[in-house]
């Protein structure tokens, strides 16, 4: 199997999902060293799986005292997971920058639009104030992309942030603000101000610095702040290179590269069903230098075929960046 082949399909929609994930999967299990020892160790015969439904997936905590790449290229960029103090962080070894790019540049523009059109604002301090941040990457070649000459990153000084956003919608600029949970909430709290033309974006997390919310009651209150119809949401993770979009209500939809699925905590080889409440597996076909196949420590549900809803993340796990508040 030829890698560049496997990869330059990833992103052609015209090729069923089905049939790239089974190609992704058959790379890894030979391919990606720690996926193919885990294989081994559930006794797991490559060969007898044929289809997505039946592929294992690797627990996510691997990343944090593993290295899981699936090539010999040198390595790029490391990401790094948020923690607690003493916490162990994970590792996510990119190996080709240009994939991770192209994949939240094609999912940002399925949704939203060309990124030229936009003006980005982020209001995301801890990040910031770490190293190896992937979603500050993001944002960072997501402003360079849209060139826009009021770009920028806002730390604590909410009274700038308010006069940029007053300035961009004096001007009916388009404008996207993206925020970790609780910077926004102090910036409701602390400067209101009524928004036109503007997307507020969260990404989740309070990281210990406020009360946990429902998302419905973080929602309302970003709403009541910023005179904006609905809050949209962000869901991604340190050891992905694809995110999943909510335009509102917290009803995520993933890109075509890109499919949830929800797992019985007792039992992750079984699916579950509609409106189920299970733990999020994320197969993510952008990751095919690392690994696709990754069970996460978030609980969720799918509404249909394509929809899903977080519910906050499983007992006992760790605490960490994105997407940590309860529906």
């Amino acid at each position: 199997m030829n890698q560049a082949i496997v990869t330059e399909q990833i992103f052609d929609t015209s090729i069923p999902f089905e049939e790239k994930a089974m190609q992704v999967f058959r790379w890894q299990a030979y391919h990606c060293p720690i996926y193919k020892q885990y294989l081994k160790l559930l006794k797991i015969n490559t060969e007898s799986i044929i289809s997505i439904d039946q592929i294992p997936f690797l627990p996510i905590q691997f990343f944090k005292t593993f290295d899981v790449v699936a090539n010999q290229h040198p390595i790029e960029k490391i990401f790094t997971s948020s923690a607690t103090t003493g916490a162990q962080v994970s590792r996510h070894l990119v190996t080709d920058l240009n994939i991770y790019d192209k994949s939240f540049t094609k999912g940002f523009e399925k949704f939203y639009g060309n990124m030229d059109e936009y003006c980005i604002l982020a209001l995301l301090p801890n990040y910031l104030e770490r190293y190896g941040s992937s979603l500050v990457y993001m944002v960072e070649q997501m402003m360079a992309q849209s060139k826009h000459p009021l770009n920028g990153f806002f730390l604590y000084d909410f009274e700038s942030l308010k006069q940029r956003l007053i300035a961009l919608q004096s001007s009916h600029q388009k404008t996207l603000l993206i925020g970790v949970t609780f910077a926004l909430l102090d910036f409701a709290e602390q400067a209101p101000t009524l928004l036109k033309n503007t997307i507020i974006m969260e990404t989740g997390g309070m990281k210990g610095r406020k009360k946990e919310l429902l998302r419905h009651e973080v929602h309302t209150i970003l709403q009541a702040a910023f005179g904006v119809p609905t809050i949209h949401s962000e869901y991604g993770m340190t050891e992905l290179l694809s995110q999943a979009y909510s335009k509102g209500d917290g009803i995520f939809e993933c890109q075509p590269w890109m499919k949830i699925v929800v797992k019985d905590m007792y039992d992750p080889f079984q699916n579950l069903s509609q409106n189920q409440m299970g733990q999020i597996g994320a197969i993510d076909l952008a990751n095919i230098n690392s690994c696709s196949f990754i069970l996460t420590d978030d609980m969720g549900a799918m509404m249909d075929s394509e929809r899903f809803t977080i519910a906050g993340r499983k007992d006992n796990s760790d605490v960490r960046g994105c997407n940590l508040m309860v529906l």
